[in-house]
């Protein structure tokens, strides 16, 4: 299933901004169930540098420095996406105990790498709260995958999505007592629950098919990615209480939404600002897009996609 992906986003500010530097991470991932064909980066007014690079968690980054005078600045992501019907392998058995006990003292280079999701981050600290909350998912011996499943099933079943009732800096804690909150705030809180077990888990950011019956649709998205060693990542939406699939579209991962920010940056002046995102995924037949003939690598977030209008 082939997905063509804009993401746009604009900031107006009420005087004029003397020069701005910001950070994209909107260039879709490649990994075993998504292949990205196509990127382009579109930047109004035209920066004076446009810097590429890496990230510690293997996201692509846009760093973007404009040093003239404006008013107005826009982002505008446009990606074609491959989607791939990916089933992880079931693995051998995983009781969550074991895997606390195995994560304590990784030496396996997969669970080395995945160990470093289990600590505090800035939005998500582990709490006996949260270790209570999840617990009731994970009873003696109960499987990794299995309890995480229904920890994802808890919080849809028992919480309320409701826009515009928290903010990023909403604390994990308040979200489990007001019982309500957004994609960001739950997935926030399976973490939280997921490490005060000690099993690792990690945010992800990304988009849904516009038009399909989820909540959080036409606007960015996140969710969670739990280990399972032997089996390796495994996602779970709990705004949707679905294991992602064939419409969820990666961007980015990382311990929480402050590695993981679409855009973020900081301006010389501007005043109040307002922002306005647009979000629109939908399937593409093939025909409609050009694909590189030779199979290669996803092109960087500074080529040129070749659409056919």
């Amino acid at each position: 299933m082939f997905y063509l992906a804009t993401h746009a986003t604009r900031y107006r500010y009420e005087a004029s901004v003397a020069h701005s530097l910001s950070e994209t991470r909107l260039v879709p991932r490649s990994h075993a169930g998504q292949k990205l064909h196509q990127h382009e980066l579109e930047i109004h007014p035209e920066p004076a540098n446009v810097e590429q690079r890496i990230d510690y968690f293997g996201n692509q980054v846009a760093s973007i420095s404009i040093f003239r005078s404006h008013t107005e600045f826009s982002v505008t992501a446009t990606s074609v996406v491959e989607l791939l019907d990916a089933t992880p392998e079931k693995g051998p058995p995983a009781p969550w105990e074991q895997v606390h006990d195995r994560m304590r003292a990784p030496e396996a280079e997969e669970d080395i790498r995945a160990s470093e999701f289990l600590h505090d981050s800035p939005h998500v600290q582990a709490d006996p709260l949260l270790a209570a909350f999840a617990r009731t998912c994970f009873p003696p011996h109960q499987d990794v995958r299995e309890g995480a499943r229904e920890l994802c099933s808890r919080i849809h079943r028992e919480f309320r999505y409701q826009p515009d009732s928290t903010s990023i800096d909403t604390p994990v804690l308040e979200v489990l007592e007001r019982r309500a909150g957004v994609c960001q705030d739950f997935a926030h809180l399976m973490i939280g629950a997921l490490r005060s077990l000690g099993l690792p888990a990690r945010y992800v950011s990304g988009y849904l098919r516009s038009g399909a019956n989820y909540q959080g649709a036409e606007a960015s998205h996140a969710w969670v990615s739990v280990y399972v060693p032997g089996s390796g990542w495994l996602d779970f939406d709990p705004t949707n209480n679905v294991a992602p699939a064939l419409a969820h579209v990666t961007l980015a991962w990382g311990r929480d939404y402050s590695d993981v920010p679409p855009t973020k940056g900081v301006s010389l002046g501007g005043g109040r600002q307002t922002v306005e995102v647009e979000v629109r995924v939908r399937p593409v037949h093939p025909s409609e897009i050009r694909l590189p003939m030779d199979g290669g690598s996803a092109p960087s977030a500074s080529s040129q996609a070749g659409f056919r209008r």
